[in-house]
């Protein structure tokens, strides 16, 4: 599925035309890659790319009641993963592909506002009971 509305593209790049509009969690199977895109289907059999960033594989992620995702820190903490595969990053890309990118002023404003304030991270760890604690790390 997508995780968010997004354009489904004749051809994998930016300016490629537009085949369809895709609402945020549509369902679309995925077959080849190729760079940063993959290349889906609809369940109306409409064909294209998306960037493989917006692409979650599996059922829909859904929290238990009450979780405070605590438990996927504490399982971080003791078996060192969070039990979730996640794959991102510029593998697949070519040097070219590389050094032509741009950045996205837009998507970074979007990626700041996801910061959390220090009273709001205070808050989170009362009412988690979380407790500060001093870590000495180990001279190189």
């Amino acid at each position: 599925m997508v995780i968010r509305a997004t354009e489904l593209k004749k051809e994998p790049a930016t300016d490629a035309p537009t085949v369809a509009e895709l609402a945020e969690n549509a369902a679309v199977d995925a077959a080849e890659r190729k760079g940063g895109w993959t290349r889906v289907r609809t369940p109306g059999g409409a064909e294209g790319w998306v960037k493989m960033l917006l692409l979650r594989y599996g059922g829909p992620v859904t929290a238990k009641t009450g979780d405070t995702g605590l438990s996927q820190m504490f399982n971080v903490a003791r078996t060192g993963t969070s039990g979730t595969t996640v794959t991102t990053g510029v593998r697949g890309l070519d040097a070219e592909q590389i050094s032509n990118a741009q950045p996205n002023a837009a998507e970074l404003g979007k990626m700041a506002s996801f910061a959390a304030t220090k009273e709001a991270s205070s808050g989170f760890a009362r009412r988690a009971k979380l407790q500060a604690r001093q870590v000495d790390y180990p001279a190189p």
